[in-house]
């Protein structure tokens, strides 16, 4: 077979480039309607003041870098456009190399966006500082959270009750996450009340995070620690307190002791472990936790 009938015309390589390019373009966008949910969620959509805090450092970081972004994208359509073959207007001068005044713009903008963005980051940091109590009139309500192959367990520690996978936590009230994990590091992160923080064996680190209005908040995790780290998640209850106090009177009443033999077989590796109570739990155990995963 003649070799001529492998090759391709400029327009066809013309088409391939354009439908590579094209798919290059479509497939973030289609993905991202893919595991995008159909009504706003997720840190777009935040439910408590951390959340709110962090869309707005989002917001203020994207208009900044805009004040670059946009321009040049107008001016090299306009560039493109001006300097095109047909314009016989436009003076071509190959003798050029230096604008004193085109430097300053081209060196002040960039580092007026760079200073800008390092206080934003700078001021957001310490003020979202996820170990930094938050001010409220109500007590704080305080949670030890322990990351196991592939389960979260959820220790109240001043109720003495706990649960997996599943997390209960009354709302306008502060909520004093301490959190380690039995096994390898891992991720905690409820997008709607924001801050992700990593777990670590034989560590414990703390999050304060407080949920406005009741409402069913996804929780994940967001680092992959194994065969069963897509069924890793759980379900954040944010209710009335009077429903909360409802909530720990019915978990007292039922399901099995969290002791040590039982913690045992629940830090077994497993997936799909479904939500469940315990309707007390041994006082020492989570910081038994903490030490022997960091042995």
């Amino acid at each position: 077979m003649p070799t001529s009938q492998y090759r391709r015309s400029p327009h066809g390589r013309l088409q391939a480039g354009a439908r590579h390019w094209l798919a290059g373009v479509l497939a973030p966008v289609v993905a991202a309607c893919l595991i995008t949910p159909c009504r706003a969620a997720g840190v777009l959509d935040p439910q408590g003041p951390i959340a709110s805090a962090e869309r707005l450092i989002l917001i203020n970081a994207t208009a900044i870098m805009l004040v670059v972004v946009l321009p040049v994208i107008v001016l090299t359509l306009a560039f493109a456009w001006w300097y095109r073959s047909s314009n016989a207007r436009a003076t071509y001068r190959p003798d050029w190399s230096y604008s004193g005044h085109i430097e300053l713009v081209t060196w002040s903008i960039p580092a007026m966006v760079v200073i800008l963005l390092a206080s934003v980051a700078w001021i957001g940091s310490h003020e979202l500082d996820p170990g930094r109590a938050l001010q409220s009139d109500a007590t704080p309500v305080r949670i030890d959270v322990v990351s196991l192959d592939w389960k979260w367990l959820f220790i109240y520690p001043d109720h003495q009750v706990a649960a997996v996978n599943e997390l209960v936590v009354p709302t306008d009230t502060p909520i004093q996450f301490t959190l380690t994990s039995a096994t390898v590091m891992n991720a905690f992160f409820v997008p709607q009340l924001g801050t992700q923080i990593y777990t670590m064996p034989g560590m414990a680190v703390r999050l304060n995070l407080l949920a406005d209005r009741p409402g069913d908040y996804p929780g994940l995790s967001t680092n992959f620690s194994g065969d069963g780290f897509s069924d890793m998640h759980f379900l954040l209850h944010a209710v009335s307190a009077t429903e909360f106090q409802s909530w720990l009177a019915l978990t007292r009443s039922q399901g099995p002791a969290l002791s040590t033999d039982a913690y045992t077989q629940l830090a077994r590796a497993g997936v799909n472990s479904a939500p469940h109570t315990y309707r007390s739990v041994d006082p020492a155990l989570f910081e038994r936790i903490v030490q022997h995963s960091g042995q």
